[in-house]
């Protein structure tokens, strides 16, 4: 009986960990869409679209990669958890620990934006970038681990192939740090490697043993 109330309880918890991690995503994209430039809010006049985009290029493409990191870590979000039959207190408190760092890397992303030509900003995004797909991959390893909270019917290569993936974001965040002090521009591109190590990260896998 015992168990079967602890069981209850730990499918609920996840039910509620899922609630409050997609409401956490939502509010970061709304929020990011606030950190955009608006007529009335910002000091600049626009008689052009060219104008605006030249005034605040960089700001504009740091949002685009926060978006897009953003979109990225939602989806890895929804296959990690959508995985897990129930959580227990340890893997909530590394979901809630990840939730940090995403908070973190929308604070990192308004730091990027007004600490203008900052190799130091850019950093600090980078690692909090990585740190959000740490701490997910920790926690799907724990889950994983002697299939404690794995739903049954999700075999050992797909838990396997799901752990592999759960390592491209945080690499190809890592990858950037470099590229923070040659200059934004060069930083922004290198995040467009993370198609590439996606795909070295697959053929990895299917590489027999």
């Amino acid at each position: 009986m015992t168990e079967t109330i602890d069981r209850i309880r730990q499918e609920l918890q996840l039910r509620r960990l899922t609630t409050i991690t997609d409401v956490v995503y939502a509010l970061l994209l709304w929020r990011m869409f606030m950190l955009i430039p608006r007529p009335g809010v910002t000091t600049g006049e626009w008689t052009t679209l060219g104008a605006y985009l030249s005034e605040y290029a960089d700001g504009l493409v740091i949002i685009a990669v926060g978006v897009l990191v953003t979109i990225i870590y939602w989806g890895q979000s929804n296959v990690l958890l959508g995985s897990l039959r129930k959580t227990d207190t340890k893997h909530t408190a590394l979901s809630i620990l990840q939730i940090f760092f995403l908070l973190l890397f929308l604070y990192s992303l308004r730091m990027g934006i007004e600490v203008e030509a900052s190799g130091g900003a850019r950093v600090f995004e980078s690692l909090a970038a990585a740190m959000v797909g740490i701490t997910g991959g920790f926690a799907f390893a724990y889950a994983a681990k002697g299939r404690r909270l794995l739903r049954e019917e999700l075999s050992a290569d797909e838990a396997r192939a799901i752990a592999d993936r759960t390592l491209a974001e945080p690499l190809t965040a890592l990858f950037t740090i470099p590229f923070a002090f040659m200059g934004p521009w060069l930083w922004e591109a290198a995040w467009l490697v993370y198609p590439l190590v996606l795909r070295l990260l697959k053929r990895r896998r299917k590489r027999p043993a």
